[in-house]
């Protein structure tokens, strides 16, 4: 399977809270539910869309308590999300809980990250991440992560914590999809590119600036 993380970001980078008032106040976090007014139509049918090609997700704990908390109550078969989460195999990374109740969840024991390259050499379609923030950072240390959907929405939040913290390895990115939504939220999909590579627009022996070498300026 592939590791897709799938991860809700403000401009400035926060991905703390989206949903709820309550989610996570973490910190001293007061900004919770900020996304909840950029919520249309498109954002729906990208999350219908994404949904139907998991075939197991990856959760940490504060996310996987969110998450166990509200869609078992969903129960209509009709609806797009719930039997897919409800349903199908989840894997939770947890250094708290000693058990998990939801539907077809399995704690992860032992080292994360070979658990995790374990789960991606079974057959499937996507292994899904959701929030997971303090996850998502054991994922990206180990480059296990195959794609990043990031949901950026237009909003400045000036606190909060990030995807990509002071510290993180640095890494290079290759761009394979952009999708727009009605109130502005942009997703941008991207899959790892290696490592960065660097340059300079210092003038040469010659006045040239590289990367403007015959094109006019």
């Amino acid at each position: 399977m592939r590791l897709i993380l799938t991860t809700f970001l403000s401009l400035d980078g926060v991905m703390q809270a989206p949903g709820g008032p309550d989610e996570d106040r973490s910190g001293g976090f007061e900004q919770g539910g900020w996304l909840v007014p950029y919520a249309d139509e498109d954002m729906g049918s990208l999350v219908v869309d994404w949904i139907a090609a998991a075939d197991a997700f990856l959760l940490g704990r504060k996310t996987y308590e969110i998450f166990a908390a509200h869609w078992p109550s969903v129960t209509d078969e009709s609806d797009p999300v719930a039997p897919k989460l409800n349903g199908l195999p989840k894997y939770v990374v947890s250094r708290t809980l000693d058990r998990v109740e939801w539907n077809n969840s399995t704690l992860l024991e032992g080292d994360v990250a070979e658990a995790v390259a374990e789960l991606k050499r079974r057959p499937g379609r996507e292994l899904q991440v959701h929030g997971s923030g303090d996850l998502a950072q054991t994922l990206m240390r180990h480059d296990l992560i195959d794609e990043y959907r990031l949901w950026t929405f237009p909003v400045v939040l000036g606190s909060g914590r990030r995807l990509f913290r002071d510290g993180a390895t640095p890494a290079a990115f290759r761009l394979v999809d952009t999708r727009a939504t009605s109130t502005g939220m942009v997703v941008h999909v991207y899959r790892p590119a290696g490592r960065p590579e660097y340059g300079s627009f210092e003038l040469d022996e010659s006045g040239v600036r590289p990367l403007f070498e015959g094109k006019a300026t």
